[in-house]
């Protein structure tokens, strides 16, 4: 998926944890079909799940995870994530890593991604974020998500070039440039800095019995504007479950707009980065843009 990409193996995180954590070195150790873009993951037992970065960009995550899980968590209407154990580089394999708490459930499908009540919840759960006090937390540098997005204009329009280039992307491209010039010439966020997950995708969202069960992949975690936690009613939702969820996040039309310059800009950048790496995602990125650009309430 990436160039320099670092695979853990079901048997080196049996030596890692034989060596590290011996505690845990009789429960079995299986990898979890769903992958993402920055780990390998393994699920150790019952009852944790080993987190292993495949790139560089990855590796802090660990550590911040185990800093401020243990704080977010008792203000959050469903669980996240907590470190049972950092583990160290070993047995070949280069960075840390991490043992944590397992979620039961399924990654969101489409099915509660159409249903309003779901909708309803990871709304819930992302104002319940926004509220929690941010002192000492990490701030968001220019050009990380919950930065202002005008920051980003040329990378935005770079990638509209690189498709251009490209020819038939499976929408309206000028479309979607008229809609990136309008994201980044909207206001700054000018209320105070506010927690901000940052990637509430499918597969970041543990669902169970038809609702919301958890949340992971704290990766994007920081402070700063809270628009890109509105990423998820493109990347996530569809019908009346978008709508619902817009409604019950409660963002202002300029703070909604930064927010799906969220959503457009991964989805410009990894189409034309995953086309031939995970042509899955790429796919998904168009259906987005799609999204995106059918939207009355961004007009």
């Amino acid at each position: 998926m990436h160039d320099n990409e670092e695979r853990a193996t079901v048997e080196i995180v049996r030596g890692l944890i034989a060596d590290q954590f011996p505690t845990y070195a009789d429960r079995p150790v299986t990898l979890v079909p769903q992958e993402g873009t920055d780990h390998v993951l393994f699920r150790v037992g019952e009852e944790l799940l080993a987190r292993l970065p495949k790139i560089e960009g990855a590796v802090g995550q660990a550590e911040v995870d185990a800093q401020w899980m243990p704080r977010l968590a008792p203000h959050l209407p469903c669980k996240v994530p907590q470190t049972v154990a950092l583990g160290r580089p070993g047995e070949g394999y280069p960075w840390p890593w991490s043992l944590v708490t397992w979620i039961d459930g399924d990654t969101l499908g489409a099915d509660e991604g159409a249903d309003p009540a779901v909708a309803e919840e990871l709304a819930a759960f992302a104002r319940a974020l926004h509220r929690i006090d941010t002192t000492g937390a990490p701030r968001k540098q220019p050009g990380e998500r919950g930065s202002h997005i005008a920051d980003l204009a040329d990378v935005g329009h770079r990638a509209i070039a690189t498709l251009t280039a490209f020819g038939d992307n499976g929408f309206d491209l000028e479309a979607a440039a008229h809609l990136w010039q309008r994201i980044v010439t909207t206001p700054r966020w000018d209320g105070e800095p506010s927690w901000v997950h940052g990637d509430l995708m499918p597969g970041n969202l543990i669902v169970r019995d038809g609702h919301l069960a958890g949340v992971i992949d704290f990766l994007r975690l920081g402070v700063g504007d809270p628009a890109p936690d509105a990423g998820a009613a493109w990347w996530t939702f569809t019908g009346t479950a978008r709508a619902a969820y817009k409604k019950a996040l409660g963002f202002d039309h300029a703070t909604l707009l930064r927010g799906a310059g969220w959503a457009l800009l991964p989805a410009l950048t990894g189409l034309d980065y995953y086309r031939e790496r995970w042509p899955a995602f790429a796919e998904s990125a168009q259906g987005t843009i799609r999204e995106l650009l059918a939207d009355p309430d961004l007009a």
